[in-house]
């Protein structure tokens, strides 16, 4: 009968390289050398099991390069590319088009890119400010979208600019259908037929 292995617990067997040169993986046309990356290593490249770094300088230097966190750098301390959430990405359209929401504003003309690098935060403000210049805890939002959804002022500005807009696309009375000239009558006659 057949060893049967225990399903509960755990085994490690040690992974011994086979030293002997007929067991070589030759390639031919056939066969791909495999990539690598520095989360996955081949079965060639570990030793019993675990990764042993290269002894050559170059490819360990760029083994670092792989595992370096993406910052600015030392200059700019460190600072981290932020993950790209949707509300992320709202509150910065939001931002670029921050011109049309105000008409009494005006902003320079900022970059078309945003860049990789940019934190963003939340503005204290002093406490000489506390009945002129801050939101009260029922006026602040959690995004940048939400709280100018919720601004009065804004939506009253927001609904005049549509109204304005679908005047102005809106066909004035039945012009289109007033034909002038002798055939008038005729290709009258033939649309209600």
């Amino acid at each position: 009968m057949a060893d049967i292995k225990a399903v509960v617990g755990l085994s490690w067997e040690p992974k011994i390289p086979n030293f002997s040169s007929a067991t070589k993986p030759r390639l031919g046309v056939d066969a791909k050398p495999q990539e690598t990356n520095h989360l996955w290593k081949p079965a060639t490249q570990l030793v019993d099991g675990l990764f042993v770094p290269p002894n050559n300088p170059k490819t360990l230097n760029k083994l670092q390069r792989k595992q370096l966190k993406d910052t600015t750098g030392s200059n700019w301390f460190d600072m981290p590319a932020p993950t790209m959430t949707p509300e992320l990405q709202k509150d910065l359209q939001l931002l670029k088009l921050r011109s049309v929401m105000d008409p009494k504003r005006h902003y320079k003309k900022g970059d078309s890119q945003t860049s990789k690098y940019f934190q963003v935060g939340t503005v204290v403000e002093s406490s000489s400010e506390f009945f002129s210049g801050r939101l009260t805890k029922k006026e602040r939002k959690a995004t940048v979208a939400e709280e100018l959804l919720s601004d009065p002022a804004l939506a009253t500005y927001r609904k005049r600019k549509v109204r304005e807009i679908e005047e102005k696309n809106r066909p004035a009375d039945n012009e289109k259908w007033k034909n002038k000239g002798k055939t008038s009558y005729k290709r009258a006659k033939q649309r209600r037929h």
